[in-house]
């Protein structure tokens, strides 16, 4: 029987083991004591006129790869400081790794850091500490610190009417694991799905922000039409979304048609009262359920002025995001007297 509390952590010479097989990573001046010489906490300083941007992202491991799952934990993560145009500083970790043989644990732990701090080095994010402890499988998350100038920060509100509803990555990753795991994917599904997971946010926020982005968010675990009804509500306005024109995963289509989708699909699906025009949707288009398919790493949608779409989706393809393009548009300002509830509409 295993210990929990402290007890439960993983040991200091096993630790201390992976730490010093991880590379160097770059140190930002910010940092004023991180990894290179650990304390009981990090300190770190947000540069002059800026404010802190914080969010905490944690999950299981849904693929065997442990050096991909580190990439894609850490991209998930940096996912929401991106979002809202602020620049990643410092990440924290918290790891979980199945009780094992030392060398086993190191393995494990080591490949699945280092696949993160692969992530996190490229957005300039400084790893400043972390968590590890036993437990019955494979977890990663982080605390991330960024920051921003206040008066550059996009939100989830600020939409407006005529505005261009823009997204830089397709969703399915929820319904292509689910059958995954079941053994029903095909092998290019499942890589065509991690190259994008593992494909990072940053230049599509900075591409936003250049277009004038009034609002963003990251695609993430309540799925697309979460998300932008999220954003809907939080502007006060009635979003219209073409699903002729949201992009999928290759097999998210067939996974749908053999009845598999992820586990929090369910749940998500609730969310549907927020749909105008719900029994006509229903019946449209077999995509339906894939639009609240529960993403992981997903990309950014955000509303930009109708006049700079068409170059902001061409400047986004050209920055690598292939499948970047114009899913809907802003439509309308609620009524005073309006549901609030009901701020989608589906074609």
């Amino acid at each position: 029987m295993r210990c929990g509390g402290c007890g439960a952590k993983v040991g200091a010479t096993v630790l201390s083991r992976v730490i010093s097989r991880l590379p160097q990573q770059a140190q930002r001046p910010e940092v004023l004591v991180g990894l290179n010489a650990p304390d009981d906490a990090a300190v770190v300083r947000v540069p002059d006129g800026c404010v802190t941007v914080q969010t905490v992202d944690f999950f299981r491991a849904f693929v065997s790869d442990t050096y991909v799952f580190g990439q894609v934990a850490a991209n998930h993560a940096l996912g929401d400081v991106h979002a809202m145009g602020a620049t990643p500083l410092s990440a924290l970790a918290v790891a979980t790794v199945p009780f094992g043989l030392d060398a086993k644990v190191e393995e494990d732990l080591f490949e699945m850091m280092a696949g993160a701090m692969q992530v996190l080095s490229d957005a300039g994010c400084a790893l400043v500490g972390g968590h590890s402890c036993e437990g019955a499988e494979l977890s990663l998350g982080f605390c991330v610190t960024g920051f921003a100038r206040p008066e550059a920060i996009m939100h989830k509100g600020g939409m407006v009417p005529g505005q261009k509803l823009v997204l830089t990555k397709p969703v399915g990753t929820g319904a292509l694991f689910a059958a995954n795991m079941r053994g029903k994917a095909k092998g290019r599904w499942v890589s065509a799905a991690l190259a994008q997971m593992t494909q990072s946010n940053r230049q599509g926020a900075a591409v936003l922000q250049a277009q004038g982005a009034s609002c963003c968010t990251d695609v993430t675990g309540f799925g697309l039409a979460g998300h932008l009804m999220e954003m809907a509500r939080a502007s006060e306005v009635v979003c219209r979304l073409r699903m002729d024109a949201v992009p999928f995963l290759d097999g998210a289509r067939e996974c749908v048609r053999e009845g598999i989708t992820s586990s929090l699909q369910p749940q998500n699906l609730r969310l549907r009262r927020g749909v105008r025009n719900l029994s006509e949707a229903l019946t449209a288009r077999e995509e339906y359920p894939l639009l609240f398919d529960p993403t992981t790493a997903g990309g950014l949608l955000a509303a930009v002025p109708a006049e700079k779409a068409e170059t902001c989706v061409a400047e986004l393809r050209a920055a690598g995001y292939a499948h970047a393009c114009v899913v809907g548009d802003v439509k309308e300002a609620l009524p005073d007297d309006a549901c609030v509830a009901e701020v989608l509409e589906l074609e």
